[in-house]
Formats: C-alpha cells, sequence, structure tokens
C-alpha cells in the first residue's frame, strides 16, 4: 500500500488512533463457498510442486516462488524476477497470492498498534492485529469468522461462528504482518492465534498454517515462537503435545472455579476445570513446555482476593505462567476494567503463591482492538473511500 492510497488523519498525535481508510466495507458477497478459489498461501511446498508439475513445470520453480513470497514478502508474480513471464501470467490468472483484501486500518500507540480488518473472497470480515514492542513484533491472527464459544466478555463471540478460516486466510495475515513490520523496519518475531475465533475448533488447518510458515524453504518461522491459544477443547490439547511442531500453549482460563468459569466461558461445561487442568499436566509431561495460563481481569466479576487465592491454588506445582490481562472493554457488554490498584493487587497474590504472574495490558484499547470489535465496526458503518 503506497502514501498515496492512505487517509492519513492525527498523523503527529501518538495519543489519538489513526485511521487508514483502504477500501469500502461490503455486505457479504453470495460466492457460494465451493468457488472460493485456492491462494498460493493455502499451499505446501509439496502441493505448489504438484500444481507446478501440472504446468509441466520443474520442482525448483516452487522453491523460487517460496522465497518471493515468504522471504522477500512479495505481494504479485511480476516481480519475481526469476519466473518465466508466462509463468508469471498463469499464475496471477489461476492461483492468487492471497485472498484477502484489505479494507480498513487503524493505527494506534504512536504507530505501534496496527489493526487491519480484512474481507474475505466470500465477503466476510476478519481482523488481525500487529503489536510492535522494542523487542519484538507480535502478529495477532484470526483462525475464524466470529466464534461458536461465546465468551461472555468477547465482541467476537456476539455474532457466532460464520466458518473457520482456511489455511491460506491464516497464512496471508502473517505474510502481510511481516511486510508492515518491514516498512517500519522491524521484523516479525512472534505470532499469537489469540485473534478472533477458536483455534483448536480449525485444529487441521491451523496446524497446516504452521507447517508453512515454519517450512525452512519459505517463512522458516520457529515454532517455539508460536503461541496457539485456547478456551479449553482438551482432545485437542492432546493431540497438540503429540505434534512435531513445539509451539506454545496458552489456555484461556478466565475463573478458577466450575460455577464462575461455566458463566463466563460456556466451554467449561464441557469441559470443566479439573478436566481441562488435567489435560494441561498431560500436555506439561509429553512436552516438558510450559502453559500459559490467560486471565481476562474484570471488576468486581473474577478480581477478587479470595478468587486471586482460588487460582493460585488451582495452578499450584503445576509449569505454568499467568497472564493477567485487564479486559479490554466492550461496548455493548457490561464487563469493565478493574482500576490500576486492582490488578496490581490481584497479580501480587498470586504471584506471591509461588506462581510466575505478568499483567499484560492490552494494546491499542482506543481502536477498539479487542477480537472481533473492529469487525463489528465494519459491518454496521461505511468506511470512506480513500
Amino acid at each position: 500500500m503506497t502514501r498515496d492510497q492512505r487517509e492519513i488523519a492525527n498523523d503527529n498525535d501518538s495519543l489519538s488512533p489513526t485511521t487508514v481508510a483502504l477500501r469500502p466495507v461490503r455486505r457479504r458477497s453470495t460466492v457460494p463457498r465451493g468457488e472460493r478459489p485456492v491462494g498460493l498461501y493455502d499451499l505446501t511446498l509439496t502441493e505448489l510442486e504438484a500444481r507446478l508439475a501440472s504446468l509441466d513445470q520443474p520442482r525448483y520453480r516452487a522453491r523460487q516462488i517460496y522465497t518471493w513470497a515468504y522471504r522477500y514478502h512479495l505481494d504479485n508474480y511480476q516481480e519475481m524476477t526469476n519466473l518465466p513471464s508466462e509463468l508469471r501470467g498463469a499464475l496471477a490468472e489461476s492461483l492468487p497470492l492471497s485472498t484477502l483484501a484489505p479494507v480498513h486500518e487503524v493505527v494506534a500507540d504512536g504507530g505501534e498498534t496496527i489493526k487491519t480488518l480484512y474481507r474475505t473472497m466470500d465477503g466476510e470480515l476478519i481482523e488481525t492485529v500487529l503489536m510492535l514492542y522494542p523487542d519484538r513484533a507480535t502478529v495477532c491472527v484470526s483462525c475464524q469468522v466470529g466464534c461458536a464459544v461465546g465468551c461472555a466478555f468477547c465482541a467476537t463471540g456476539l455474532s457466532g461462528l460464520s466458518r473457520n478460516l482456511r489455511t491460506g486466510e491464516m497464512v496471508g495475515q502473517i505474510v502481510d504482518a511481516a511486510r508492515l513490520a518491514g516498512r517500519r523496519g522491524r521484523s516479525l518475531t512472534n505470532i499469537v492465534m489469540m485473534g478472533m475465533g477458536e483455534p483448536l475448533q480449525n485444529y487441521a488447518t491451523t496446524m497446516k498454517m504452521v507447517s508453512i510458515v515454519h517450512d525452512p524453504l519459505g517463512m522458516n518461522f520457529g515454532a517455539r515462537r508460536i503461541t496457539i491459544s485456547t478456551s479449553g477443547v482438551v482432545p485437542k490439547i492432546d493431540a497438540l503435545a503429540d505434534e512435531p511442531f513445539q509451539v506454545n500453549l496458552a489456555v484461556s482460563l478466565h475463573a478458577p472455579n466450575d460455577e464462575l468459569r461455566s458463566r463466563l466461558v460456556p466451554l467449561n461445561q464441557r469441559y470443566p476445570i479439573a478436566t481441562l487442568i488435567d489435560s494441561c499436566r498431560r500436555y506439561i509431561a509429553r512436552t516438558g513446555r510450559r502453559v500459559s495460563f490467560e486471565y481476562a481481569l474484570m471488576r468486581g466479576i473474577n478480581d477478587g482476593d479470595d478468587i486471586a487465592r482460588e487460582l493460585a491454588n488451582l495452578l499450584r506445582g503445576i509449569l505454568c505462567h499467568v497472564n493477567v490481562i485487564p479486559l479490554n472493554p466492550v461496548d455493548v457488554l457490561p464487563y469493565e476494567r478493574p482500576d490500576a490498584a486492582g490488578i496490581e493487587r490481584f497479580a501480587e497474590i498470586v504471584r506471591q503463591a509461588g506462581i510466575p504472574t505478568t499483567v499484560r495490558y492490552s494494546r491499542g484499547v482506543e481502536i477498539a482492538a479487542a477480537c472481533g470489535q473492529l469487525r463489528a465496526l465494519g459491518e454496521d458503518a461505511p468506511v470512506a473511500s480513500a
């Protein structure tokens, strides 16, 4: 995206969000699901080799394309100058690099948080957040259009689940984020599957995405820099423990007892806390890797001193880390963030019990950076043309 495509407001005010209008948001199209095109980002290297073989091209062409697409983050075939021009034209017509179209971008935190709203080929809306820190650059990736889990405090679940994302729709978010970070002189260092949707309910596709970005001949992104978050799909936690990729596991816990967690995370009724914690213990025993427990802190709901002590007792003896995340409020939901003193008190109680605990403040509160918020706005409000 060039500068003349951008409409930037408040360019010198790091405290105000900057809105970048890319294209008007459209309502959902009527493209049948089976007619959505396959893109380059949907294909493993082996699958791309087979695709090129059908065009009577040698296998090494696939490696050349992978290098251009994943090392240099090119967004069109015409720049892949070591490919024959006829092949570039054929690929542009039959195999688009990405099947996502950016429609809206908002920037906050002095340019360090960039949230992008995308439209899929069938007119659905999804969102991605790139977060730039002094020591890392992290992309928060969506895996579904909406979500079926329906956590009480989350904007994504308000509209339910429309469909799973395809592999290329996830990979496309990552490559775009790497390109965006590169324009700012940064390299993408971390991928977190903490955007819209439940990754373990789109398990096979999520793992294929991991295999593509991990491929040494492509993006060569280390699995230990990828975190998969789940609200507690126990059978898939067990499956993840047996995967060859050493990804990190984060569990969205949010409460230390079944009564409260079932109100906040309905999936708890199917996989209650004791079952969930047992699966985490099995995961640790099989992998030797620490589990992160995510805890969205809400005033008057799950932030009391007794609840903090109950959480510490629940996790005592487990190789884990707790991320206390003060809630990123959603306008249409009644949940609020505690004050700073309450946040620190809760974390300190857990910390004093010997549980490694950090407070992770959400980025981009003023730009609706919580999962699903920008999508909800995009469905209801027109976006000005650039």
